[in-house]
């Protein structure tokens, strides 16, 4: 992974909107110079509301590339699927077509790993609404959709990882099944090292051997890594 910042072709860098899309926040940083901003998400929004309310926050701001992390999967560099957390016509949304400029999207897990990644075999588990996940082998990028895997009483991963799951279990038993989850997947997938993202992973206290706490800040240096790893490639 190139350490220095991506660099348009005439040396200069290159400026990149990174645009983090949650179920409560959707948050936005501009690299150079540096700016941020986030509002609110929710069940009711839409691409279409999301990309008019960015717009209106990011008027002044310059850019020339962005990058989206979505949380839901993506293939062609558009969602493929409305995520049950946000509103509807996400899926099949074009975002270079809105924003006037090249666009990557991806899962937001992926974005998040991407930031967190210093080599080797990483998985990453982020734990939010829902459970992201992706893991990172030498460098490439694995997007993974484990939530939906069954894990106890015909339920699955994200049943009981995600908000959902905390609510219904508690504190208490809600980190023994993160405990839980992360030895079955690391014993199944063999990676070097975990890393655990997401909102709520402030609420666990002791973390399994091999797991280290993730930010959620990784996600702004994932989504300009993509260009980086890109250019790095060119």
């Amino acid at each position: 992974m190139p350490a220095a910042l991506a660099k348009s072709a005439r040396g200069k860098r290159l400026r990149i909107l990174v645009i983090d899309v949650g179920g409560n926040h959707v948050k936005l940083q501009l690299n150079t110079p540096r700016r941020r901003r986030e509002f609110r998400s929710g069940p009711k929004l839409t691409a279409e509301a999301m990309v008019t309310k960015v717009k209106d926050l990011t008027e002044a701001w310059t850019y020339q590339v962005a990058s989206v992390g979505y949380p839901g999967p993506v293939a062609g560099n558009r969602p493929i699927a409305d995520p049950y957390n946000l509103g509807s016509d996400w899926a099949g949304f074009d975002f270079a077509k809105v924003f006037h400029c090249p666009v990557k999207v991806v899962n937001d897990a992926v974005m998040q790993a991407l930031g967190s990644y210093r080599g080797g075999r990483m998985l990453f588990l982020g734990l939010g609404t829902g459970l992201g996940s992706a893991m990172i082998i030498d460098g490439v990028i694995e997007p993974m959709e484990l939530a939906h895997l069954r894990y106890k009483k015909g339920k699955s991963f994200e049943d009981y990882l995600g908000t959902r799951g905390l609510r219904r279990s508690g504190l208490k038993k809600w980190r023994r099944h993160v405990t839980d989850v992360i030895k079955i997947l690391s014993a199944a997938l063999e990676p070097d090292y975990v890393v655990l993202g997401g909102g709520n992973v402030r609420k666990m206290k002791k973390l399994p051997s091999g797991t280290e706490r993730g930010n959620n800040d990784k996600a702004f240096v994932g989504g300009i890594r993509l260009w980086e790893k890109s250019r790095a490639h060119a």
